[in-house]
């Protein structure tokens, strides 16, 4: 009863995305906030992200009676209740302690997916008895096989099921506004970070309690909680060498789907598929890596068409609406993830913002499929556009 009377507070309150991303800014510090919000260089892909959305209108169709949209689908031979989740988003206990708990915990209410990253602030042991059937992982591929070998293994005893392998970050990205803000791996306890503690109290409260963000994962190969440390072991072990033998060889290790994330080219997905991956995710890794790639939408119909219906098409970037879903569905993905909203959930509103964010998403998602005239999720590829 209390769980469904907070949700319907959030709902008049904070009834879209924008508006929890707002509480969320002001209940974060400074550094934090633009950890999360930023993008890199002129920022120029991060607002197209959005705005390629609006490139599609819909045609919609009446007088067909009352019915109901449905969302349910089914994924990898797994039934989710709308084809949402929650993207991987790393170094999360620096926007909020505890995001990951908090999500997994969404996941298994809500029956959607939650992915965590190699980079996330807890570990697949501790997500994993939270998280249940529905955890995903995300590999950033380490240079060494000894190492991703044992990443791999604790993730499937952990009973995360899909792997998400990150291509698009062949090197780390500049990220100038948060160099601006402030942003170091370990946070410095500077008189600024003290003061932006001090004046957003919830979470330096917590923070107290959980104590600064640390890459609990990679801790477990370093032997040690130094921050900078593990920090300079991610740079020189983590990323910069995934070839197509590599993907390979990480399906020939992992018992259940491989989906390669981040592909914008038509024929990096035609290539996915004939080494035997999964999925392809279409990406651009929400604006973070290179302000020179197209939005992710607009690459989206290419790849859909390449593919041509033999492995599942996962989306993310620039996804803040149930509309966005439905448009990136209509242009030929299966599934839509979204990052920055879930975390902005769990610091806006706590434990239970992440149902909220799915609850605007999958509410937004079903309204539009009615305005629409579509009653389940393979009519929208038939609708009328402009």
């Amino acid at each position: 009863m209390v769980y469904k009377k907070q949700l319907e507070r959030f709902a008049n309150r904070y009834p879209r995305i924008s508006d929890v991303a707002e509480k969320a800014k002001r209940r974060m510090p400074h550094v934090a906030w633009e950890y999360l919000d930023s993008g890199t260089g002129d920022e120029t892909l991060l607002q197209q992200n959005r705005s390629a959305f609006s490139n599609l209108s819909f045609i919609p169709r009446f007088c067909q009676g009352a019915f109901n949209a449905e969302t349910t689908t089914q994924l990898f031979g797994r039934t989710y209740s709308a084809p949402i989740g929650m993207a991987p988003v790393g170094l999360t206990g620096l926007m909020w302690p505890k995001v990951e708990q908090y999500l997994a915990s969404t996941a298994q209410r809500m029956n959607i997916p939650f992915c965590l990253s190699t980079v996330a602030t807890e570990t697949p042991e501790t997500i994993g008895k939270l998280v249940g059937d529905k955890g995903w992982f995300q590999l950033y591929p380490p240079k060494d096989g000894e190492l991703r070998d044992s990443l791999l293994q604790r993730a499937k005893e952990a009973g995360f099921h899909t792997l998400i392998v990150t291509a698009d970050v062949p090197m780390a990205s500049r990220r100038e506004r948060s160099k601006k803000a402030g942003l170091a791996v370990p946070p410095k306890i500077t008189p600024k970070l003290i003061w932006d503690g001090l004046t957003h109290p919830v979470w330096g409260i917590q923070t107290l309690k959980r104590g600064l963000p640390r890459l609990r994962t990679i801790e477990h190969y370093t032997n040690t909680t130094d921050m900078k440390f593990t920090s300079g072991f991610v740079g020189n072990r983590l990323g910069g060498t995934l070839d197509w033998d590599y993907c390979a060889e990480v399906k020939e290790s992992w018992d259940g789907p491989v989906v390669l994330k981040g592909v914008l080219h038509p024929d990096d997905a035609k290539k996915a598929v004939s080494v035997g991956l999964d999925g392809v995710y279409v990406s651009n890794h929400g604006g973070r890596q290179f302000d020179g790639a197209l939005p992710a939408i607009t690459a989206l119909p290419a790849i859909a068409d390449a593919v041509k219906g033999q492995v599942p098409i996962l989306f993310d970037s620039g996804v803040r609406t149930g509309l966005d879903v439905m448009k990136a569905l209509y242009l030929g993905a299966d599934f839509v993830l979204a990052g920055r909203p879930f975390v902005c959930g769990v610091a806006a509103l706590g434990n239970y913002g992440g149902d909220h964010v799915a609850n605007i998403l999958i509410d937004d998602l079903k309204n539009n499929m009615v305005q629409l005239g579509v009653k389940n999720l393979e009519a929208i590829r038939g609708a009328s556009v402009y």
